[in-house]
């Protein structure tokens, strides 16, 4: 099959949208289909099939030429060997590092999408899955016939409607889970009208997301909770969610006896400033662990350290600076290597729709303590047996997990051994390309039923 997979975000160092790009379409690849990653900044990284070298977007001129079209700089498609390839539809990048929330210039302006992305931003709003997807359905538009299906990795923007007589092909569309989780957790943290008023304009585009995701036709999803969810949230039918698990890149996350365990090291992914996360949970329970007898029981956390909030102000009361490490910007073998040196590691999450996190942590060998949020439990599976689980937002439960595991070394082999078998068993790239080409072919089985007759074949 010839596949575009479209997704407004590819960074596959932050966020689950980048990861799912990255191992997805390099599974398929190997699988025998042809897959067109079509994304905006921060562009994705692909890997060579064959090389296993990444592939990421540039500049002009950095990895070949680019043509122009009239409303973007759209990069020519270049191959990596296996079936992948990168085509950049450039938005405005209004949120890039140093300058995040910045206002271009007059020159950058292409076009009314343009001034729709900035006016948004203006006022408060989040442009990128509406802006996104209405360059995305004119680059489709005009490559009529380069593919078979359309494969949309959430983005969910007003631009996708209309069905293949207008995007050239039938639409699947993967939600990891409903953002408007994210919006309600947020607007739970707000601590006055101010910070609740700014959280509903920035989630504005969820109403959007709401409409749009009730006339698809084809939507695929991580786990049996984000299904529900789908269902509760976003009103989508019940019998047009499918449930197709990913998973860890069981070759690299993989256990490595020569890394020696760093006593007392707990590692966790998280964003500090994202409420969801609950990395405030897990700092109060390193607190405690601390002063119940474990002094040496230390957190590294991969992702970007905040300067101010609960979370920076919970390591300053309990005075635990030197006890809570920041680091970001790792290498995937860098993060292996981290994780392969942790006694444990921890999912503190309030809510997660799958969780990669955990898959890939068990996937190590590490021995993992995971609270019970959203789809966490579908991962980690049963308390005692693959993991240590604990009820979301119990700083307490977390702080007994914790210190009962750093003190059994036993029970870490057990639970990490068992992890990793459960891994291999259920959440594989691999498994999870399978089962998303089988929705493939039958969104494009329906859509030529639906064909008239003097149009088919």
């Amino acid at each position: 099959m010839r596949i575009a997979l479209l997704t407004y975000k590819g960074n596959p160092f932050c966020g689950g949208q980048g990861v799912y790009v990255r191992h997805l379409s390099r599974e398929l690849a190997r699988l025998g289909h042809s897959v067109e990653v079509i994304g905006a900044q921060p562009y994705p990284v692909l890997d060579d099939v064959k090389g296993g070298d990444d592939m990421k977007g540039g500049e002009d001129g950095e990895d070949g030429e680019y043509v122009r079209s009239g409303y973007a700089r759209s990069g020519v498609p270049r191959s990596a060997a296996g079936g992948v390839r990168l085509t950049e539809l450039p938005s405005l990048d209004l949120y890039r590092q140093p300058d995040p929330f910045r206002t271009p210039r007059r020159e950058e302006f292409r076009d009314w999408i343009d001034a729709l992305e900035v006016g948004t931003m203006w006022t408060g709003g989040f442009p990128e899955p509406l802006t996104f997807s209405l360059r995305a359905r004119r680059h489709l538009a005009a490559r009529r016939g380069d593919f078979d299906v359309v494969h949309d990795n959430q983005t969910l923007g007003y631009g996708l409607l209309g069905g293949p007589g207008v995007l050239g092909a039938p639409l699947v569309t993967t939600i990891h889970h409903p953002i408007t989780v994210d919006r309600q957790l947020e607007l739970d943290a707000a601590q006055d009208w101010k910070r609740r008023a700014s959280v509903r304009r920035w989630y504005g585009f969820t109403r959007m997301q709401k409409r749009v995701a009730r006339r698809l036709p084809s939507v695929l999803t991580v786990s049996g909770s984000s299904r529900q969810e789908i269902v509760d949230h976003l009103g989508v039918r019940p019998g047009r969610i499918h449930v197709v698990h990913i998973g860890a890149d069981t070759g690299l996350f993989s256990p490595d006896p020569a890394v020696a365990e760093i006593p007392g090291r707990i590692v966790t992914t998280s964003s500090a400033d994202v409420p969801l996360k609950g990395l405030v949970h897990l700092v109060e329970a390193l607190a405690r662990v601390r002063a119940a007898g474990n002094p040496g029981a230390h957190l590294v956390v991969v992702g970007k350290r905040a300067e101010n909030g609960p979370v920076a102000t919970a390591i300053k009361r309990h005075g635990l600076e030197g006890a809570v490490e920041f680091v970001k910007g790792i290498t995937d073998p860098e993060l292996v290597g981290l994780v392969r040196s942790a006694q444990i590691a921890c999912v503190p999450s309030l809510y997660e729709g799958f969780s990669l996190p955990a898959a890939e942590a068990m996937a190590t060998g590490t021995p993992l303590v995971a609270t019970t949020g959203g789809a966490i439990p579908e991962v980690a599976g049963p308390d005692g047996e693959t993991c240590l689980a604990v009820p979301p937002g119990d700083a307490d439960a977390l702080a007994a997990a914790l210190s009962r595991l750093l003190g059994d070394a036993d029970l870490r082999r057990r639970l990490g051994a068992a992890g990793r078998q459960r891994v291999l068993a259920k959440f594989t790239w691999h498994q999870a390309a399978i089962g998303t080409a089988e929705h493939y072919r039958e969104a494009m089985a329906r859509a030529g039923a639906m064909r008239p007759a003097g149009r088919r074949g």
